[in-house]
Order: C-alpha cells, then structure tokens, then sequence
C-alpha cells in the first residue's frame, strides 16, 4: 500500500512538472506552418505540420502530447534551415483516435505513411520518449529511407527504463490527467473530444506491456544515431551505455576510427525537464545532423 501511494505521488509530480513544461512552451512566439493536413496511412489518416525548406527532417512526440508542446521551442530554429515535418501519433491531437492496437510497428508503418503522402524519400527522425521507441521501429523497417537518427530519453524495450518508470506505467489511472495540460491541449484540437478517456486507456493499457524490439534487430541499424539522454530521467543508464554499443559507440576512438554514432548524458536533467534544454539539445543535433 506504502509502494502504491508513493507511486501515486510521483505520478502527481510528474504531471505538475508537466504543467510547467508546457507553460513554459506556451509562453514562446509560435510560427505557422507553410502545409499541414491528414496523410492517409495504413488504414488510418495522420495529422502531420510542415514548417520551413530544406533537408527534411521528421519529428515525433512523447506520449498525451501535441506537436507544440513536444516541439514548441526546438521548431523554430530547426525550421530556419530545414524542412520539419511534425506529426501526431494515433489518438493523439489532431489525429483521431482508433481501435487499432497500438503497437510500434503499427505506428511506424504510419510514419512512412505520411513520408509517402509528402513524397519525401529518405529524412533524419528525431523521436522523444514514446516517440522514440517509435522512431527505433522506423529504423529498423525502413533502413533506405533514413538518413540520421535522434533519439531523445527513450529506449528500445521495457526494461530500459528504471524498475520505478515501469512501475509508474503499470498504476497510471486516467482521473491522474484531469485538469491537466494534455487535456486543455486535447480538447483544444482533437476531431472527437468524447474519444479522451478511451485514448488514455489504450495508451496506458499499450504502456503497461512490456515490449522489446530486439538487441539483433537495434544492431543493424546502419544509419548514425545520437542518443540524447537526462542523467536521471528514469532511463537505466547500464542498458543504455549497452545500446551504445551495439550502435558501434563506446570505443576507443584514439586508438582507431571515431564511431559514427553518439551518445550524449545531460547532467542534472530529468525526463521532462531535458526537454526544456533548448540550447542544449539544439547544440546536440546541430553538431550531429550536419
């Protein structure tokens, strides 16, 4: 009972932490995009944003979030040099919610989707959390059409993460969420608003399987992937420094040929407040993606 209130409590920290995140988001200049629309995808549609020209560049959010609150701070520098692609996931937003389970590589598949609706053949993918293990599986699909690969505090399996996030996953309860900012952000934009609760017991029960993609499967991905990650933002840093090397990092690169992939640990940074590091992250993937 002790473990489940405690649980609990975290999980109303998380949320208040969330809180401020997003205002913080709110409180920034917001650009228009240049297209935005639905791609038909796999059996469903996908609400996608396009800002700015150049390389493009596709962007994927974390779990109960929006484009803008994800991306409303790092979009209006990445849009001054390149083409950025934002899209919402299932249930999320402005795209609908579906009975489809919802599964990585489902989810995937609707990445390529909307590449395909926007003709764009090859793009580095940024993911975030929940978008990133998404952004794992779209790697691991579609090898030819990736350029680079970012992924921002996330992880490729369940276990990944620290025994405290998978525990949170497992007692996350919807009344957490009311008078939240991910709900305000919901209502705002999403087609069917009655569709809420139901998202967030397809998201929370999706939370709740463990899932692993496979060691095999992240060792094959040939495109250069940057790992950014908070020192304590819940990942297991033992596991992670184990992607790194199967990524080929983790090597002594005076002694030979410098890995094309990189991993970078954020000091003092949480899952959430890592996001908020604009300069920083902004610094990351400038140095990478160029």
């Amino acid at each position: 009972m002790k473990n489940l209130f405690n649980t609990r409590n975290s999980l109303k920290a998380l949320l208040l932490i969330i809180m401020v995140m997003c205002s913080v988001m709110r409180s920034n200049a917001q650009i228009k995009p240049v297209n935005s629309g639905y791609a038909p995808a796999n059996g469903t549609k996908v609400y996608y944003e396009v800002y700015g020209q150049g390389k493009p560049i596709i962007l994927l959010h974390g779990a109960f979030m929006t484009i803008g609150m994800n991306w409303g701070q790092l979009i209006p520098e990445l849009s001054k040099t390149r083409k950025v692609i934002a899209i919402e996931l299932q249930g999320h937003g402005h795209t609908p919610y579906s009975d489809r389970k919802l599964a990585h590589a489902t989810l995937a598949k609707d990445v390529l989707g909307v590449m395909d609706y926007l003709k764009v053949d090859s793009a580095d993918v940024v993911g975030y959390s929940f978008g990133g293990a998404i952004a794992y599986e779209f790697a691991i699909q579609n090898p030819k059409r990736l350029n680079k690969l970012v992924i921002i505090s996330s992880t490729y399996k369940s276990t990944g993460w620290l025994p405290e996030i998978n525990n949170a996953f497992k007692n996350m309860k919807p009344e957490l969420f009311e008078n939240s900012p991910m709900k305000t952000a919901y209502d705002a934009v999403a087609p069917d608003k009655t569709k809420w609760i139901p998202f967030l017991k397809q998201m929370m029960a999706s939370a709740g399987e463990p899932f692993d993609l496979g060691e095999a499967n992240i060792a094959k991905i040939t495109s250069p992937v940057l790992i950014i990650a908070g020192d304590n933002d819940g990942l297991d840093k033992i596991e992670l420094a184990k992607t790194y090397q199967l990524l080929g990092g983790g090597k002594v690169a005076d002694f030979g040929v410098m890995p094309k992939s990189q991993l970078a640990i954020v000091s003092g940074q949480g899952h959430v407040s890592l996001m908020m590091q604009t300069k920083t992250i902004l610094g990351y993937l400038d140095g990478f993606l160029k």
